[in-house]
Formats: structure tokens, sequence, C-alpha cells
């Protein structure tokens, strides 16, 4: 009997400590979240390229359309581009236009024409272009042709300075400067400094690019630099400089008149001792 108590005890005692173990033990964390699956590749929407400013094409003409035949017209073109009333009224003014569309239409003719629009010409100081002569008005249009095809992509490898119809590409005369950037081309004068907005016109032979300011070149609205004397030619000897007069005046002539009289007295005077020297000496051998 006390052996079954026993027992029964053992069994009891076993049981209220493993209750009491389990109990003590700390609650297990809850299960993390389970992250989800990254898209794949193809699931993922294209991010939109940054916002750019490219230079547009006006008035472009219709996939696959004919070229059309003839001779070209500088005038038709930038009247349909429109905004060029002031630009094509110089044109016809100076007579430019007909020095373009001689070459243009000649065998292996290639022309570049920056286009100011009239806001340009807006832009100038009032009576700009009032104050110019008929020859400086020509140079001032010819300034903005070059006689040969320059795309977009070839700005990227001319050779600066750009020659123009106006003749002398020298510095402080027609200096004009192109400089291309991955998304702009930026033309320079010296005076002014804009870039190509846009494309008027281009078909491999003629290119027209609208720019935003009147290409100014240095002859006409510039300072003039100072003149160097030119150097002397090989049989040309230098001159000489003369030397400068001294002035006179009448005190010098007493101050010398002194210094002169100075002298004369210093003079007599050492003969004055010279002469009593020797009477000195010759005397006591006549007395003698």
């Amino acid at each position: 009997m006390m052996k079954q108590i026993f027992v029964s005890f053992s069994l009891l005692l076993l049981f209220l400590l493993h209750c009491t173990s389990t109990q003590a033990q700390p609650a297990a964390a809850p299960a993390a979240p389970t992250k989800p699956t990254p898209p794949s590749a193809s699931t993922i929407a294209p991010t939109p390229p940054s916002p750019m400013t490219p230079i547009v094409t006006i008035n472009p003409p219709p996939i696959g359309a004919p070229i059309p035949s003839g001779p070209t017209n500088v005038i038709k073109i930038l009247v349909k581009a429109g905004r060029f009333t002031l630009f094509i009224r110089l044109l016809k003014s100076t007579t430019v236009i007909n020095q373009i569309e001689h070459q243009i239409n000649s065998t292996n003719g290639r022309l570049t024409i920056f286009a100011p629009t009239d806001g340009a010409f807006s832009s100038l100081s009032s009576g700009t272009l009032n104050s110019l002569t008929d020859p400086q008005k020509e140079s001032l249009i010819q300034f903005h042709v070059i006689s040969s095809y320059i795309s977009l992509s070839q700005f990227q490898t001319v050779s600066n300075p750009l020659r123009t119809n106006a003749g002398d590409n020298s510095r402080y005369r027609y200096q004009l400067n192109a400089t291309a950037y991955p998304n702009s081309v930026n033309i320079s004068t010296g005076l002014t400094n804009t870039s190509v907005a846009a494309i008027v016109y281009s078909d491999g032979q003629l290119a027209i690019y609208q720019v935003d300011k009147v290409l100014l070149p240095w002859e006409i609205f510039g300072a003039k630099p100072p003149a160097t004397a030119p150097a002397p030619g090989p049989d040309q000897k230098p001159k000489k400089e003369k030397p400068a007069a001294v002035a006179y005046s009448p005190d010098d002539s007493k101050t010398d008149a002194a210094d002169a009289s100075g002298a004369v007295s210093l003079i007599m005077t050492v003969q004055n001792i010279v002469v009593l020297f020797g009477v000195a000496t010759v005397a006591p051998l006549i007395f003698c």
C-alpha cells in the first residue's frame, strides 16, 4: 500500500515539474512576414527619359514625300516657315538673295544660312539698321551665309572660325565661331552669343537654321582695335633721335662771365707768384 502511494506521489511530482518548466520558457517570436517576390524585368515599366529641349524642325516634309524639282527658292521656304519677314526684306533690298540663289542653283552649290527671326531684329537697339550704309547692310546679311552645307552633326567637326560670304574671317573683322554640344549648337561672333533654335530647312544641299539673335560682326559693330606702327623695311634705317635742345637764359651768360673772370684772376695770380719767385732767386746772384 505504501509502495503504491509513493509511486503515485512520484508521478504527480514529475508532472508538476514538467508543467512548471514548460510555462517558464519564453514564448516563440512571431514568424517574419514573407517578403514579396520582386517583379521580373519584363513586368517593370520603363523609366521615361529626362525632358530635353532638342532642336526642332519647322514644317518638316512628310515621310516619303518626293523631292521637289526645279531651282530651290529660299524666299518661299522662309515665307512658309513664318517669323522671318524682316530677314526676307533685307535679303531682297541688299540683293544678297540673288547671290544666294545663284550659288545654290549652280553646279555643286552648297549653302548654310542662319536666319534671324523678326524678334531677333526687334531686340536690336533703336535705329541700329537705319544707321548702317547700304554696303554695311549687305555685309551684315552676307555674314549670315556660309558657302558650304553644314548639317547639325557636322558642327562637331567644323574648323573655326567659319568663313562667311562677308569675307575676311580674322579677328576684329567677320569672325564667326560654332561650338557643338550634345543637344545644341552655339554661335558666337565676339559681340553676339546665341544658339541654333530650329532647323528651318535641310536637304543635303541647303541648310537654313533659325537663330534668335542677329549675328553682329565686329567689323561693323565692334570697337576698332588700336593701329600698330608698321615695322621698318629692310632698306630703312631707324631714325636717330636728335639731342634735346638746351634752354639758354641771361643768367647763364652771367654765370659764364663770372667763371671766366675767376679763371683769369687765378692765372694772373699764379703768373705774379712765378715772377716774384724768379726775381727773388736771380737777385742774389746779380748783386753778390
